[in-house]
């Protein structure tokens, strides 16, 4: 083997392993032990029980109290509070636009809007604000300990913060997109582009 031919094999052979190398980084950093994990996503705590496994009751206008009566149809779930100023009134407008583009394909959705503000969010409270948005959207509130085991079964987190005289709440953000036999599927983010949401819930149509 003459030289040239042996400096090529090696060039080709530490392209290879330079090629290895990168792809295990990648890997590591984004699905292996190595991968950042946002605090406050799903990623990083136990998923959502599916509804067949809550146990708490919520009200909304229309007397329905129990996740159980949400099987039977695919459901987006989303926590926050009427008083919210930004990412609630935006994430149900969001919502809104989803459920729009899928037109006729919304039909069997149903999109439960959960108050983290019990103490100011009361069921018609709740159902005057919902009235702003689509029709699929039903607000649900419930007493301080109901919604803290709704919360719970969803793994999200919220907090009340003193503001001046007031209060406000902090949240999670997240909607939880579940199948019609009441399990979870994914999350969507606040950020994430409205094709790619409604790509999401086309996978539990």
């Amino acid at each position: 083997m003459n030289g040239a031919v042996r400096q090529l094999i090696v060039y080709i052979a530490g392209g290879l392993g330079l090629v290895a190398i990168t792809l295990f980084i990648g890997w590591w950093q984004v699905d292996g032990p190595g991968r950042a994990i946002d605090p406050y996503s799903v990623a990083s705590q136990s998923l959502p029980l599916p509804f067949y496994e809550m146990n708490f009751q919520l009200t909304d206008h229309s007397g329905r109290t129990h996740p159980k009566d949400w099987i039977g149809r695919p459901t987006l779930v989303f926590f926050g509070f009427t008083y919210c100023p930004d990412v609630c009134p935006t994430t149900l407008s969001n919502i809104s636009g989803w459920l729009e583009e899928l037109g006729d394909k919304t039909s069997p959705i149903q999109a439960v809007f959960i108050t983290v503000d019990p103490e100011r969010d009361t069921v018609q409270v709740m159902a005057d604000y919902v009235s702003n948005f689509h029709t699929a959207i039903t607000g649900y509130s419930g007493s301080a300990g109901q919604t803290l085991k709704a919360a719970e079964s969803f793994r999200v987190t919220y907090e009340r913060v003193t503001v001046d005289e007031s209060y406000t709440m902090n949240h999670s953000a997240s909607v939880f997109v579940y199948n019609a036999n009441g399990e979870f599927v994914t999350t969507i983010d606040q950020h994430e582009p409205p094709g790619v949401a409604v790509q999401k819930i086309r996978r539990v149509l």
